[in-house]
This record gives structure tokens, C-alpha cells and sequence, in this order.
């Protein structure tokens, strides 16, 4: 009877220890900044390991490559949804809207690979798993795996942990990939567009940061698409409209301070100005595409605990939103879409495309939990604003309205009359529909004369970046068969005004694409650009390029 009852007893301690590895392997995986009490970050191994025990947990989840990096690792693609889908032809007929969210981009900026890892495990776990019906989700949790693999503790050391270190900044070619939307030299943007924006679409892209500007309270601080040569409904609808309401969920649900991505202005504390508009930057260059674009910067001299946590509850009240405001979203894209392609094809004297701008004040102010601040003076240097311990709040104007102050025509398209194969290839690239002229087109053009170029003398990502003076000048061109025409008719209408217009601060001919072409070899004088402007609708005989 003893033997009868011990073996009763020890079959059911069996299965209390089965149960209790059952439900704990259901509740991980744990992040590495989890495991370690927040003193560490992921490696590239433990992230794959991370993404794959999740796959092992739910039918909801699957991976793509969305590229190789410069050092050979595939850069993981995760899809998340209920369905899941299997490719973009799924969704042609699907309401769900799809949401990118992407970290580390800068690996010395850790906290949202580390946030969206966690937002990953919690969502799948829950059952149902929230946000699904109505959002598929895109997640690179590690775009920089040169940069993260990098790890030390001397990287970034005046923000406050963790202490086993982070990455670097830049990825294994030493580019800043938040420098490099528009020129697209690497892997890791050229997969983004090719396997991210021109295949799947998203309506939204998270890019996660942190900061290392000026001292405040408040651990989360973000931003939306600055430049107003993109689509000025979803820019003003995410200034006046979302961003408020997710900064207020933010704090009311989950208990976490945000304010616009800024830094204070002059030793007085004149103002709090925001980063520039170029589409360089990620999110301003999603912006140009009529999508929506949060920038994260998570406050660095918070401790890391609190940066990862303020990511991720960040993240969750983004998804809230976009949750409950999914039809609103989607009406604004697809009008903005249209509202490209007619100006393209029908553009007036009133169309116009930014070229110079200014930042004014919002009409709002913003208020800053800081501390008064004090000049720390080094010889030799700049001298440094350090924080007292005396707390003080400013309430002040507010610069973040990037406003032109000198435009140029906006035209039916552009015309490129020499064989530039790498300005078509890169065009392609960036998912622009590029045509080629069947037969020679002779028509009044508008030109651009350039009267001096500068290249700059410190190189900056590789290149010295050109500066030019000219006029611009009607003429009557004749363009050979093989010539290139660049529609402005089309979604990415802005993008490619913004790339080929001569005059644009951040296109090709700024990033040297086209100087052979400016100033030949056996003369020494600027001529004509070899990008010319169609203002009005022409009858062209073409074909798309492939």
C-alpha cells in the first residue's frame, strides 16, 4: 500500500514539474536585457536564437531576409500576423494595415532592438494576441548587425549603461545608415526599399533611436516626417493630430513622459528645436513617399531600464492608435497617392517644389520638465551645458515647422539625355518608375545653367558633397532614343523631384551622381545639367525600364 501511494505521489510530482516546464517555456523567451537585469544588450545570435524560440511557440509568426550585410549576416525580417501572411499578394484583398518598426540603425542605440523583441514575445503570448485583427506587423529588431556586433563598453559612454557596452554607429562600409535613404550606397537601405517599402508597403515606419542632447525628465522624446515637399495632410494630421494623442495614451495608460524630438536652443534656453528636414534621415524620407513616420528617440541619461521600457511602451501606444484609427490612416495614404499622381500629370504655374527652407515656431508651445543649467567651460573647446539639481520647467516656442522660403517649378517630369546607368539603377532602386524614349523627342525644356559648383572640402559619408550657384534657362532640346524620362505622375512623384530636381539639397547631383557630367575633363567651365525639366504634358513615345 506504502509503494502504491509513493508511486501515486511521485507521478504526480512529475507532472507539477512537467506543468511548471510547460508554463515557463511558454513564457519565454527572455530578452538578454531582461536575463541580465538590464547590465547587457543582444548579440546578432542571441536575437536569431530570440526570434527563433518564438517561432517555435506560435503559427503566428514567420521570417524573411530582407538583406546581407556588408559582413555577410542576413539582416531577419520578421512577420507578424493572424493570418500571417505568406507574401504581399495576401493583403491586395485585406483591410489590415501593415506597421514597420525597425531598431538599431545606430547599434550604439540599443533600446529598441531590445523593446521590440520584448513587444514581439508579449504580443504572440497573449491570447488572442492583440493589434492582429487589424495590423500586420513588419519588425527589424537589429537593421546594423555589423555595428551591433561591435560591443564595448567604451562606446557611448555618456549615456548611462548598460554596462557591458553597445555598438557602434556606423555599419561595416563606416556609413551612417541614417544619412544614407537618398543616396542608398548600402545594403542595408537598398534592402529596406527593395524588401520592406516597394514590397510591402507599410503604411507606417518606426525608426528607434536614442538621443544624447539635452537634459530633461522625460525618457521618450519622437518626431514626425519634417519635410514639407511630401505630403503636408499626413504631416500636419501626424503633428496636430496622432502624435498628441499617442503622447497623451502614453502617459495616461502607461504611466511614461514624452515630448517632440528636440534640443534646447542658445545657453538661455531660447527655444527647443527640432533636426533638420533632409530626407536623408529615414523618416523624413518615408514622408516623401506619403507614409507615415515616428521617429523614436529614447532620452539617453535615463538609465537603460527606462529607455528600453519607454521604447516599448511607446510602441504599444503606437499600435494602439494605428489600431483604433486604421480606416483614418489608410484614407489619408491613398488620397495623398492620388493627389501625387494628378498634380504629375496636370502641374500649373502654382505647383511648385521646395528648394531652401526655414524652421519657425508651431503656434503651440512646448513644455520641457529640465533643470536650470549651467556653462561648464574647457579650455580649448566648446564649452559644454551642464544640469544643476534644481529642477525647473520651460515652457517655450516650439521650432519645428520646416517652412520654404524659395521654390522652384514643379514639372510633368524629367528628360536625361545622356546614358547614366547608374542614376537608372539607382532610381530603380528607390521603386521610381522610369521610362526610356523609343524614339528622339525634340521639345522646349526647362534647364539648369550652373554658374559655379563647389564640392566640400571635409568628405562626409564618402563624399564631398556638392554645393552649386546657376540660373535656369528655356530652351529647345533635342533627346535622342535611349533618353530617360522620370514621370512626376506617380506615387513617388515627390521622391523623384526630390532626387533629380538640380537645385535640391539632398538629390544625386549634391552626392556627386552626376559630375562627370557638370565639369568635363578638357574644360574647366560648369555647363548645363544633364537633368532637364518638361513643365507642361508632351506626347513621348516610351517604354518602362526593367
Amino acid at each position: 500500500m506504502k509503494r502504491k501511494n509513493i508511486l501515486y505521489l511521485g507521478a504526480i510530482c512529475v507532472c507539477i514539474l512537467i506543468s511548471s516546464l510547460s508554463a515557463q517555456s511558454q513564457k519565454q523567451p527572455v530578452t538578454v536585457a531582461e536575463a541580465s537585469q538590464y547590465k547587457a544588450t543582444s548579440r546578432y545570435s542571441e536575437v536569431m536564437d530570440f526570434i527563433r524560440a518564438l517561432q517555435a511557440q506560435s503559427p503566428y509568426i514567420k521570417v524573411e531576409t530582407m538583406g546581407i550585410s556588408p559582413e555577410g549576416k542576413e539582416i531577419p525580417l520578421v512577420i507578424i500576423g493572424k493570418p500571417v501572411p505568406s507574401s504581399p499578394n495576401d493583403l491586395k484583398h485585406d483591410p489590415r494595415a501593415v506597421i514597420y518598426i525597425q531598431a538599431n540603425i545606430h547599434a550604439g542605440e540599443v533600446e529598441g532592438k531590445e523593446a521590440s523583441l520584448m513587444l514581439m514575445r508579449d504580443i504572440l503570448q497573449k491570447s488572442p494576441p492583440p493589434y492582429l485583427d487589424k495590423l500586420v506587423l513588419l519588425i527589424c529588431p537589429i537593421f546594423n548587425i555589423d555595428g551591433n556586433e561591435k560591443i564595448d563598453p567604451k562606446n557611448r559612454i555618456n549615456q548611462i549603461g548598460p554596462e557591458a557596452g553597445v555598438g557602434v554607429r556606423y555599419n561595416g562600409q563606416n556609413l551612417d545608415l541614417n544619412r544614407d535613404s537618398m543616396k542608398m550606397e548600402s545594403p542595408e537601405l537598398q534592402g529596406l526599399a527593395k524588401n520592406v517599402l516597394n514590397r510591402w508597403d507599410p503604411i507606417l515606419l518606426i525608426d528607434c533611436h536614442t538621443t544624447n542632447g539635452s537634459y530633461h525628465e522625460e525618457p521618450v522624446t519622437y518626431s514626425w516626417p519634417l519635410n514639407p515637399n511630401g505630403d503636408m495632410d499626413i504631416l500636419e494630421y501626424m503633428r496636430d493630430t496622432m502624435l498628441p494623442a499617442v503622447a497623451a495614451q502614453l502617459k495616461e495608460k502607461y504611466n511614461t513622459l514624452s515630448i517632440p524630438y528636440g534640443n534646447f536652443m542658445g545657453r538661455n534656453m531660447e527655444g527647443w528645436r527640432t533636426f533638420g528636414p533632409q530626407p536623408m534621415y529615414v523618416t523624413n524620407y518615408i514622408g516623401l513617399r506619403n507614409r507615415f513616420s515616428i521617429l523614436i528617440e529614447n532620452y539617453a541619461y535615463a538609465d537603460y531600464k527606462t529607455r528600453v521600457l519607454g521604447n516599448y511602451h511607446y510602441l504599444l501606444a503606437i499600435l494602439d492608435y494605428c489600431h483604433s484609427q486604421r480606416e483614418k490612416i489608410a484614407s489619408l495614404a491613398q488620397a495623398a497617392d492620388k493627389r501625387t499622381i494628378q498634380r504629375g500629370l496636370q502641374p500649373g504655374e502654382n505647383d511648385l517644389f521646395a528648394v531652401e527652407f526655414d524652421v519657425k515656431p508651431l503656434k503651440n508651445k512646448v513644455t520641457i520638465l529640465g533643470w536650470e543649467m549651467k556653462v561648464n567651460p574647457k579650455k580649448g573647446s566648446y564649452p559644454r551645458m551642464l544640469k544643476t539639481d534644481i529642477k525647473k520647467t520651460y515652457v517655450l516656442s516650439h521650432y519645428a515647422d520646416t517652412v520654404p522660403t524659395r521654390s522652384v517649378r514643379f514639372p510633368y517630369g524629367y528628360l536625361i539625355s545622356v546614358p547614366v546607368p547608374e542614376i537608372t539603377q539607382k532610381l530603380l532602386q528607390h521603386g521610381i518608375i522610369v521610362e526610356k524614349l523609343i524614339k528622339p523627342y525634340t521639345g522646349e525644356v526647362e534647364s539648369f545653367r550652373v554658374t559655379e559648383i563647389k564640392a566640400a572640402e571635409r568628405l562626409y559619408q564618402g563624399h564631398h558633397m556638392n554645393s552649386l550657384q546657376g540660373e535656369n534657362v528655356t530652351q529647345t532640346v533635342t533627346f535622342p532614343a535611349g533618353s530617360l524620362f522620370i514621370p512626376t505622375a506617380q506615387p513617388l512623384g515627390s521622391l523623384a523631384a526630390y532626387l533629380l530636381e538640380p537645385e535640391s539639397d539632398d538629390g544625386l547631383l549634391v552626392w556627386n551622381f552626376f559630375d562627370r557630367y557638370l565639369v568635363p575633363q578638357w574644360r574647366r567651365i560648369p555647363q548645363i545639367c544633364p537633368v532637364h525639366k518638361l513643365l507642361k504634358p508632351e506626347l513621348l513615345v516610351t517604354e518602362i525600364v526593367r
